[in-house]
Order: structure tokens, then C-alpha cells, then sequence
């Protein structure tokens, strides 16, 4: 591609190739530079939806052998065939990489094959198989996504401790399995293996797991895990992790200063993910980093060179797939002219497990800290007629609002289907609406989300079904 570009995307990534998309809908002329040999980034390829596939097809697994004699359905022994399982994954990832290279050749977006590197503002080679190749843009956009952050001192090897790359591929189901993390791709991965027949440990050093979201709904997903068998330890530090006689791993363990160990065939590392900009040479020109090895960007998603522009995981907020999503429709809607706009106030977080946790907005402890009087409401699945039709009724809906003015601030949902129903109050939160207006509107009979009405009635003290 001799000619200049309008957008250069590093990054084939779920911002990168939105952006890439979204700049060719308005005129741009667009190429994309990414490394792998598909599309789709983390997220795509070893993320999100093999994730999602694998905790729906072992949950499907749990249900059948566990979960469906409530309904009076008898099974015979049930077996599991974990190639055909991990077959399935993989062709789920397949069709979604497969679905954008064929949005980018409708959109007339070259996918260029290679690891990219900046030789200045408006010029970067890309290295492939087919050797290097020097492309030239008027705007360049660092989509670069992040990796899994290693554990001090316990570098991955792939074999004994692994990330959530190697988690979602492993060809045999482990006796016992240590996660080292309980965050959402901690609890995750915990909760497939665990459900296929592994004695997972989850190790957090903090006090509770999922410690961005609320306390209380922590504590009761805590409770529904532990009850599937995954064993907790929290307020622990892993400080080592070494072979052991069997083959697997012995892990240093420490505990309000007293040390212990525990073993198991793997050890999953899963404590956070960092920013991706390994030989980019986005420092070399002048782009500016924080201490925590991000991007900096202004209000524009430009960098500290004109003309470079960076979203996603590489810049700061929330490593979520749909925020760079978001992050790369306004960024290229602003190179046009266009006010493109991110309320980061409405970006839902969702833990995967089973029940599903889900969350957008404020917690009350946050609320109260920003300055907010508030009133909460919330109501249990249990009174929920769908869910007690479903038999899945743990958990509930907890929403928090303005005590002055009702406005929801924030809610978080513990259930079934919890990814589903906080869509609700993403656009509540997003439209500025009152829980008044969430308990006015009409909800459809029976259905999970009636416990989002009810909720919003919590919060004048008005719940009808509870």
C-alpha cells in the first residue's frame, strides 16, 4: 500500500477492529496491523468467548449431572468427552475471527499481517512472515490490547503455572487445580474446571473476592461457589511456586505471617492483565506512559504526539472488551469531527460464574464516598417467579440511588442471567433516569427482570412481591 492512509489501527482487537470498521463507514481509508494470524484479539481468540463457550458448555455439563432432577428429568451416567468440548470452543472463536475478516474486506480494511513499530508519528513497519513493510498514516491508533500480569517471581511456564491462555486449552481435566486471584478470570476458570471434576483452591490476598464489586454480592457469589466445591483462601499471599515429586506443583503460601503449602497439578496465575506495548516504540516517539505502564491521552484518546491516539486496555480504565469497543467509535468519531462520546459512569462489569454478577454504576460504599446521600433498594431471586420456574434462585438485585433526587447511581445484580438483565440499567444510568422511572415502566410477566422493577420500588419502601 504505497499511498497514506487516513487510520492506521495497530490492533486487530475488539477496539481496533470497531475502530477500523467505524473509520471506513465515514470515508477513512483504513488499514489494520496486527500480529496473530486471526482476528479478534485477546478477547476474541483466547478471552472472552472461548471463556463464555467453555462456561456454558460445563455448565450445561454440571446441570446435567447435578442440577436436573429438580425438574424431574432422570440421566443416566453421564460422561465427558472434553476434546469434543474444547472442539466446540474453537469453533465458536473460529466464526467470530472468520466474521471480521469478512466485515474488513466489506468495509475494504487491509488486515496487514505483522508486529508493528513506530519509525516516527505518521510512519510504522510492520514485520510478518512475508518480511517488513513501512506504511504511513495521518492518524495512527495504538489498539494493542493488554496480556496476563505474571506472578512476582513465578514467571509462566506454560506447563505448572499457566495463565488463562493455557487455561482454555488444557486436554485433560486436573485432580487439583490452585488459582492464584479472585478476580472475574480467576473465579471464571475456577468454576469450569471445577465443574468438569477438578478440586480448584482459590487464593486471594485481599479480604474478598471480586474486590471491585460490591461487598455484599461478593460474599454471597462466594457463598453459591463454594457450595459447587471451590475451596477459598483469602487474605493469602503465593509467594513460590515449585515442582513437586508428582510432576505438579508445590505452592508457598502465607497467611497473616504464617507460612504454609499447598499443592496441585496447575497453578493459575490470574492477578490482572498489564498494558501490551512490548516493541512498539511508542516511548521512542515520544509518547507519554504513566507509572503503571499506560498510555496517556487526553479527552480526544490523542496521545502526547500529535496525530497518535491509543484506547483500550493500553490506557487507563477498566480492561473490558465492550469499553474498548466504545473507546474506538468515539476516538475515530472525533478525528471526523463528530462529538463521539464515552459515559464511563455506564460501563457494566460481569463475572461469568454461575450465578452470574454484574454490575454498572456505584456501589454504596463508592456513593457515599463521592458525596452522595443514598437510598438502596434490592430484591431477591427468590421472589422472583422466573427464577423459582427456573430453580435458580440465589442471589438478588441491589440498586443505589440519589436520596435527594432518586437518581440511580448504580446497581448490581447477583442471579441468572445477571449479563442480560444489567443491560436495564446500563441505560437507565446512561439516560439519567430516577428509580421512580425503573419502577414505573412495565416489565413482562413472568420474567427475571421483574426483580429489577421491584428493586427500583425497594427504594421508596414500596416492594410489592416480597
Amino acid at each position: 500500500m504505497g499511498d497514506r492512509l487516513d487510520l492506521l489501527v495497530i490492533g486487530g482487537g475488539p477496539g481496533g477492529y470497531v475502530a477500523a470498521i467505524r473509520a471506513a463507514q465515514l470515508g477513512m481509508r483504513a488499514a489494520c496491523v496486527d500480529k496473530e494470524s486471526t482476528l479478534g484479539g485477546t478477547c476474541l481468540n483466547v478471552g472472552c468467548i472461548p471463556s463464555k463457550a467453555l462456561l456454558d458448555s460445563s455448565e450445561l455439563y454440571r446441570q446435567v449431572t447435578r442440577g436436573t432432577a429438580a425438574h424431574g428429568i432422570k440421566t443416566t451416567p453421564v460422561g465427558l468427552d472434553l476434546a469434543a468440548m474444547m472442539a466446540r470452543k474453537d469453533k465458536v472463536v473460529r466464526a467470530g475471527t472468520q466474521g471480521i475478516a469478512t466485515l474488513f474486506k466489506r468495509n475494504k480494511i487491509e488486515w496487514v499481517r505483522g508486529k508493528a513499530r513506530f519509525v516516527s508519528a505518521d510512519e510504522v513497519v510492520a514485520t510478518g512472515a512475508e518480511g517488513e513493510r513501512v506504511l504511513t498514516a495521518s492518524r495512527v491508533l495504538i489498539a494493542t490490547g493488554s496480556e496476563p500480569t505474571p506472578l512476582a517471581g513465578v514467571p509462566f511456564d506454560g506447563e505448572r503455572v499457566i495463565s488463562s491462555t493455557e487455561a482454555l486449552a488444557l486436554r485433560r481435566v486436573p485432580e487439583r487445580m490452585l488459582v492464584i486471584g479472585a478476580g472475574a478470570v480467576g473465579l471464571e476458570l475456577g468454576s469450569v474446571w471445577s465443574r468438569l471434576g477438578s478440586q480448584v483452591t482459590v487464593v486471594e490476598f485481599l479480604d474478598r473476592i471480586v474486590p471491585t464489586m460490591d461487598r455484599e454480592m461478593g460474599v454471597q457469589l462466594q457463598r453459591a461457589l463454594t457450595k459447587q466445591g471451590l475451596t477459598f483462601r483469602l487474605e493469602t499471599a503465593a509467594t513460590a511456586v515449585t515442582p513437586s515429586e508428582d510432576g505438579g506443583a508445590r505452592v508457598t503460601l502465607i497467611s497473616n505471617g504464617v507460612p504454609s503449602e499447598d499443592t496441585a497439578d496447575l497453578v493459575l496465575v490470574a492477578i490482572g492483565r498489564r498494558p501490551y506495548t512490548e516493541g512498539l516504540g511508542a516511548r521512542e516517539i515520544g509518547v507519554t506512559f504513566d507509572n503503571r505502564g499506560r498510555i496517556v491521552v487526553n479527552e480526544h484518546y490523542e496521545t502526547s504526539v500529535a496525530g497518535v491516539f491509543a484506547i483500550g486496555d493500553v490506557i487507563e480504565g477498566p480492561m473490558l472488551a465492550h469499553k474498548a469497543e466504545d473507546e474506538g467509535i468515539a476516538a475515530v468519531e472525533r478525528m471526523a469531527g463528530i462529538p463521539g462520546h464515552v459515559n464511563y459512569e455506564a460501563i457494566p462489569n460481569v463475572v461469568y460464574t454461575w450465578p452470574e454478577l454484574a454490575s454498572v454504576g456505584y456501589s454504596e460504599q463508592d456513593a457515599v464516598a463521592a458525596g452522595h446521600e443514598v437510598r438502596t433498594g434490592s430484591f431477591p431471586f427468590i421472589a422472583n417467579a422466573r427464577a423459582r420456574c427456573m430453580n435458580e434462585t440465589e442471589g438478588g438485585v441491589r440498586i443505589v440511588a440519589d436520596a435527594r433526587t432518586d437518581r440511580v447511581l448504580g446497581v448490581h445484580v447477583l442471579g441468572p442471567h445477571a449479563s442480560e438483565v444489567i443491560a436495564e440499567a446500563v441505560l437507565a444510568i446512561e439516560f439519567g433516569a430516577s428509580a421512580e422511572d425503573i419502577a414505573r415502566s412495565s416489565h413482562a410477566h413472568p420474567t427475571l427482570a421483574e426483580a429489577m422493577k421491584e428493586a427500583a420500588l425497594a427504594v421508596a419502601g414500596r416492594a410489592i412481591n416480597v
